[in-house]
């Protein structure tokens, strides 16, 4: 089954070059089930047809000339306000962004805005200088104040009037995660308040300039962690070293820190900790490294027969050591045939509050997959099988399970 069949999504573009971005959106969100309706403004129009939004979503789409149109006997706007999960607006053009600021409504797509009540995406789009404007600016700030409202701030880069700066909408991957983490959490901010320490993709011990013990994970399980608590209202730290460090370079809500090595993961992990709440440890961290580094590439009738190795820092159970009573801590157990047995013995040796045990053996499990199954284990024994679906949709409920932990059994 399709990750979001049976959700409703409704989208709706203003009048913005970056409309064309939205198309992708459409398109992904129909591929993973999702039922998709679609709002055209008459600025939108100018960007992209209707035409190519109802082909993407399968559904007519509709445009202020729809307005007086009905569904089942009952008004358009009402009708979609009431059906839509969850609204996206991208790309948000300034006009719109000030109607909804102060609860105008002139079109279709303002009106549903106003008489729907589920959480609202927003993606701004705009030259630089019509975002930095004290006016638009208050605009969205007003906006983030009301809970309904969700926002991702553009990023910066070569704009379409040729100006370098900030402006530019979100990408379309973006706009999917989000829409995905809010059709799972109904926009509530429960995790606001909290700071999440995430570590996240396989550390690389070299040995020479290109050669390196190392395993192959993405990071993509603990940037879905830490993406999924952001879009739930944490304060989030990613500690990774990821194989593809471009797929996080745009996550501007997250503190992102690189490192290669398991030393360097510890350092930063152990300067981080005292400020979380709760630590997820999603990394694939080497269990040793070669004991000599050598400066320079060797050649290959240089390379030793035998490599010496020696321990690295095991980082999660040095910060079970220091733990204080408020903090939890989270493990992963990458293990493959009985992935419970271990993941058990390594949750209690280590000291943990929790544990994650996932399949690297099994189809679209584990290492580069974007979809995961697992058993959730907690200090005290209990057990909470998850099946296969999206590492999104495994991070919020793993967040779920986290929110509900009961203390550890007195020995």
């Amino acid at each position: 089954m399709a990750s979001l069949t049976g959700r409703r999504v409704l989208i709706g573009l203003t009048g913005g070059i970056a409309a064309y971005k939205v198309c992708e959106v459409v398109s992904r969100l129909i591929q993973d089930g999702a039922e998709v309706r679609v709002i055209l403004t008459s600025g939108a129009q100018a960007f992209v047809t209707p035409l190519t939004l109802a082909t993407l979503s399968r559904h007519p789409a509709y445009t202020d000339e729809s307005f007086w149109q009905s569904i089942h006997g009952r008004p358009l706007h009402i009708e979609l306000g009431e059906w839509a999960d969850v609204l996206a607006i991208a790309p948000l053009t300034a006009n719109t962004l000030a109607k909804l600021s102060h609860g105008l409504a002139d079109n279709l797509l303002t009106n549903v805005v106003l008489a729907s009540t589920c959480p609202v995406l927003l993606a701004p789009a705009m030259n630089t200088d019509m975002w930095t404007q004290q006016t638009v600016q208050e605009n969205w700030q007003r906006l983030q104040t009301n809970p309904r409202f969700h926002g991702i701030s553009p990023g910066a880069g070569l704009l379409a009037c040729d100006r370098v700066g900030v402006g530019r909408m979100a990408e379309s991957h973006r706009l999917v995660t989000h829409i995905e983490s809010l059709l799972h959490s109904g926009g509530k901010q429960d995790l606001a308040g909290r700071h999440l320490l995430v570590s996240a993709g396989g550390t690389r011990e070299y040995f020479d300039p290109v050669r390196f013990i190392g395993n192959p994970a993405t990071g993509k399980m603990g940037i879905a962690v830490a993406q999924a608590a952001a879009h739930r209202g944490a304060t989030v730290t990613l500690v990774h070293s990821c194989l593809n460090p471009e797929a996080i370079s745009d996550i501007r809500e997250i503190n992102s820190i690189g490192v290669t090595n398991a030393e360097e993961m510890s350092d930063q992990m152990q300067q981080h900790f005292p400020q979380a709440d709760w630590v997820v440890m999603t990394a694939a961290v080497a269990d040793v490294k070669p004991a000599q580094y050598y400066g320079q590439k060797l050649a290959k009738t240089k390379l030793p027969s035998a490599l010496p190795l020696v321990s690295v820092p095991d980082i999660i159970a040095t910060l079970a050591q220091q733990k204080q009573a408020h903090q939890r801590l989270i493990g992963f157990a990458a293990q493959t045939g009985d992935i419970v047995t271990p993941a058990l013995e390594k949750l209690r040796r280590k000291k943990l509050d929790a544990i994650v045990a996932n399949p690297v053996d099994l189809p679209n499990a584990g290492f580069g997959s974007n979809t995961n199954q697992a058993v959730f284990i907690d200090a005290n024994g209990n057990q909470s099988s998850i099946n296969s679906c999206t590492k999104l949709q495994l991070a919020h409920y793993l967040l779920d399970w986290v929110d509900h932990l009961q203390p550890i059994a007195d020995e």
